[in-house]
C-alpha cells in the first residue's frame, strides 16, 4: 500500500489495527522493556490539523501522569526541532514516535504500528531523520496530489478521535 512507503526497511511493513487494537501494541513495548525508561516522540505541529495529531497525544500522555514525553501543543516537536529534540532524548531511552500519516482511503482512521523508525514527513516529500525504536502512524486522511493542503482540511474531530485513541491506550499499558 502506498501509505507503507518510507519505511526504513523494506520487507519489514508495518501492522495496521483500528484503535481498539493499540493497547496489545503498547503492552507489548511495556512488558519487553520493564525497568528502562520509555519516551514518546510525537512529532507535529498545532499549525495543521492534520499535522497536530503527534502534539495531541503528546498533551494527552503528559496530561495523564505520563512524565518521559517530547512533543506537546505548547512545545512541539516538528520539521523545525526535530534533530535537536531527538539529541536531546538520553540514548538508553527507548523510543515510540508517534506521528499523522496520509494513506490509502481503506486506512484512513486505523495506525500503521511498527517495531522499526518510522520517516516523518514522507508523505509530503521531506527528508527527515527516521525515529524511533517503535513507531505509530496514524492516517488521518487520504494521500492526494496536494498533501499540505490535505494535512490543512483534515477534520479536526478525526484528529483529535484518533489522539484520544493513541493515549488512551499507552496510558492502560504504562499504568497511568
Amino acid at each position: 500500500m502506498e501509505v507503507w512507503k518510507g519505511w526504513p526497511q523494506a520487507g519489514l511493513e508495518p501492522t495496521k489495527l483500528g484503535g481498539g487494537e493499540l493497547d496489545s501494541f503498547f503492552q507489548k513495548i511495556y512488558t519487553r522493556h520493564q525497568g528502562k525508561t520509555i519516551t514518546f516522540l510525537c512529532i507535529g505541529t498545532d499549525r495543521s490539523t492534520g499535522d497536530a495529531l503527534g502534539p495531541l497525544v503528546g498533551t494527552k500522555l503528559a496530561e495523564r501522569g505520563i512524565k518521559e514525553v517530547v512533543g506537546t501543543l505548547r512545545e512541539p516537536c516538528d520539521a523545525g526541532n526535530l534533530q535537536a529534540r531527538m539529541a536531546a532524548i538520553p540514548p538508553e531511552n527507548i523510543v515510540v514516535a508517534i506521528d499523522a500519516c496520509l494513506g490509502a482511503p481503506g486506512s484512513v482512521g486505523y495506525y500503521l504500528v511498527s517495531e522499526q523508525p518510522l520517516q516523518p514527513a514522507q508523505s509530503v516529500g521531506s527528508s527527515l531523520p527516521a525515529a524511533g525504536h517503535y513507531s505509530v502512524a496514524a492516517v488521518v486522511n487520504v494521500k492526494g496530489p496536494k498533501p499540505y493542503w490535505t494535512l490543512q482540511m483534515t477534520s479536526l474531530y478525526k484528529v483529535l478521535q484518533m489522539a484520544d485513541e493513541i493515549a488512551a491506550a499507552a496510558a492502560v499499558s504504562f499504568g497511568k
